[in-house]
């Protein structure tokens, strides 16, 4: 299914040459397609390269290069033939596809009124892979839960270490244990929903507003769904963190993720650090690059604590 789902937005020759590459598409992380630049695979972590033979290579020669021509006919694929159905996607850099995979685009942008209008001239796409990986979140839910409720946990990442793959999972695991949550998934990343439908597991007792703004979605969970947990993936903004307030002193558990290498470089965001300092997680979870998604060094409790 995950191959079918990424092959179908691919370029006709670069979906055959890739094709005849003998991939495990569970090890594929992100696909780049840059204009008269090679194509560009994360593979198991490792930055490699398609060649026009249809191998994975390191070395530099014989490489598939990306045309202008490529690009369009990538980006017709992953809108159907209708950019403007996906003009507000647009508008934040990348579009969702079915199966929660994420293309991150590049190009000329188009200001209105210091708002982003649309990018035109599109020049680069990154092909990010989403994966579904079942009980990768098994060791961090012992941690933070207490008496089978969750405790509110931040997972902390630079981008590409598996931090959605690890919400996803424990989101599920909360769930499926007995508590009720509701999912705020504004890039349709998490559940991956397709016409209404999610397509990862996130448990039997999950609810999820799908494609909406976070501050509004957990505000709207409250207020319709009651909620024992609410998640959310890449929090950082001022509305972000008024809603969380909002959602925590309701009674509402919070699982959520946000960009950093550490908890020490959240405290350069001023909003973060409001959160620090309040107390408002109990334990942070510190994740980094390694051969499998999701990998924690550190677990911590708000005091700075390490627990594993």
């Amino acid at each position: 299914m995950k191959e079918e789902e990424i092959l179908g937005i691919l370029p006709l020759h670069i979906r055959t040459i890739i094709k005849q590459a003998d991939i495990n598409w569970d090890d594929l992380q992100e696909i780049r397609l840059r204009i008269q630049k090679p194509v560009i695979l994360k593979y198991r972590s490792k930055a490699c390269y398609l060649s026009e033979q249809g191998k994975i290579t390191t070395r530099k020669e014989q490489l598939h290069i990306v045309t202008s021509q490529e690009i369009r006919q990538a980006m017709e694929y992953i809108s159907s033939y209708s950019m403007y159905a996906y003009i507000e996607q647009l508008k934040q850099g990348f579009l969702t596809i079915r199966g929660g995979h994420r293309v991150g685009i590049c190009g000329t942008v188009v200001m209105d009124h210091d708002k982003v209008k649309t990018i035109r001239h599109i020049s680069g796409l990154n092909i990010r892979i989403a994966h579904e990986v079942k009980g990768c979140a098994d060791t961090l839910y012992s941690l933070c839960t207490r008496m089978g409720k969750l405790i509110p946990t931040l997972i902390i990442s630079p981008p590409g270490c598996g931090k959605t793959t690890l919400l996803r999972d424990m989101i599920r695991k909360i769930s499926d244990e007995g508590q009720t949550v509701g999912v705020v998934d504004e890039r349709s990343e998490i559940g991956a929903c397709y016409q209404g439908v999610a397509q990862n597991d996130l448990g039997i007792q999950t609810d999820i507003m799908d494609a909406c703004e976070k501050g509004q979605g957990m505000n709207m969970l409250i207020r319709s769904m009651a909620p024992d947990v609410i998640a959310v993936d890449e929090i950082g903004s001022k509305e972000d963190v008024e809603a969380l307030f909002f959602c925590a002193y309701r009674g509402c558990s919070i699982l959520a993720t946000a960009h950093g290498k550490n908890k020490e470089s959240l405290s350069k965001n001023p909003y973060m650090r409001e959160i620090i300092n309040k107390k408002m997680f109990q334990r942070y979870v510190i994740l980094e690059q390694r051969d499998q998604p999701g990998y924690i060094t550190k677990i911590m409790d708000e005091n700075g604590v390490v627990l594993n």
